[in-house]
């Protein structure tokens, strides 16, 4: 069976290592010194003024929603996994949803401005499949009518825009480390804070608000994570560098052998670098992706429909939104993993062709 996704896992013996400091130490989760330990390689790594690692990605948009005091609407991109949109309500916001760009997949920014009201004070932007949403549009935008700007970037390990780390924008941006990302912890996630106040507001909403043993100060939640989950980060972290170096030759060989394909690749935003932790195929129609979805299920291989249905259809009574609905309909992602050979994505091109 070749699966759309399969989690990286180092040798075990280097986990191990790690879990019997742990059990040495007897301190297994509230801010721990693997998890500091975690956040300042991560630091380091990302060239990120700062990293607070919390239990999972969604909690990471929850606790940015709630940190910068977002209310009534929020402008969203119905193309994203359904966390976003759930983060968005969950917060008692309304998502408003802007149609995507048909080639990056990305929020339109051409259409945000129109979709601006009085109640609205956040933009809330996924870059989607680690690729770059138009940052600098963006930037302006908000600006101009003075939003608050989160970026969902949970697919954006090692992603960068005009040379520095895509989670330098914006006010705050988020990141998964779940199992099926090009860097994980099993479970987990992490922020990133672009402006002063905000990391000390982040770092004490995700421990119940916290002020010290004996105080409190505002609203928090459970958002912490273990020194478990720090130790698988710490040593997969070991071997990032390879992991994203193997996505980009995989990417390229899908590339090439597809090049022939009634369909479209997704087309990487300017001045950006994708970290290629996901390859996507818009077909023609979504007969044609049907047909080769079961096609490939037939023998063993499982691609998957990212993201599908749009959020729009989850989330809202909007209307539809043609771009978003049309590639929702029609994309399928291929595997893309670590432990995927070369000559297994011969195979599935080889049978993606044939249909």
């Amino acid at each position: 069976m070749i699966s759309v996704n399969k989690p990286f896992l180092p040798p075990q013996s280097e986990y191990l290592e790690l879990v019997e400091d742990i059990w040495s130490r007897n301190w297994l989760t509230n801010d721990g010194p693997l998890v500091r330990k975690l956040e300042n390689k991560l630091r380091e790594k990302l060239e990120v003024a700062n990293m607070r690692f919390v239990s999972n990605g969604t909690i990471a948009l929850q606790i940015a929603i709630k940190a910068l005091s977002l209310s009534g609407e929020i402008i969203t991109t119905p193309f994203s996994y359904i966390a976003t949109c759930n983060s968005i309500l969950w917060e008692n916001c309304t998502p408003i949803f802007v149609d995507i760009d048909p080639n990056t997949f990305n929020i339109d920014t051409d259409l945000i401005e129109a979709a601006i009201t009085d109640r609205t004070t956040g933009i809330l932007s996924t870059h989607v499949f680690g690729n770059p949403c138009d940052i600098s549009s963006i930037t302006k935008i908000s600006r101009k009518r003075n939003l608050r700007v989160i970026y969902d970037a949970a697919h954006c390990f090692g992603t960068k825009y005009m040379g520095k780390s895509v989670f330098n924008y914006g006010d705050i941006s988020t990141v998964s480390f779940h199992a099926t990302k090009v860097f994980h912890t099993v479970e987990g996630g992490g922020i990133v804070c672009n402006h002063d106040g905000l990391l000390n507001r982040v770092t004490k909403m995700r421990n119940f608000g916290h002020d010290g043993p004996e105080k409190f100060t505002g609203l928090g939640i459970n958002g912490k994570n273990s020194e478990f989950h720090a130790a698988m980060g710490l040593v997969n972290l070991r071997y990032i560098d390879n992991i994203l170096k193997d996505r980009r030759r995989k990417y390229s060989i899908y590339q090439e052998a597809l090049a022939s394909i009634s369909g479209r690749f997704q087309q990487i935003e300017a001045n950006s670098e994708s970290n290629y932790s996901y390859f996507p195929v818009v077909f023609s129609s979504e007969k044609q992706c049907l047909n080769i979805k079961r096609a490939l299920e037939e023998k063993d291989i499982f691609p998957r429909r990212y993201f599908f249905p749009s959020l729009n259809k989850i989330c809202s009574d909007t209307s539809s939104l043609k771009n978003a609905e049309s590639v929702a309909s029609s994309v399928l992602c291929f595997p893309q993993h670590f432990y995927l050979t070369e000559n297994e994505i011969k195979q599935i091109c080889k049978l993606t062709l044939s249909c």
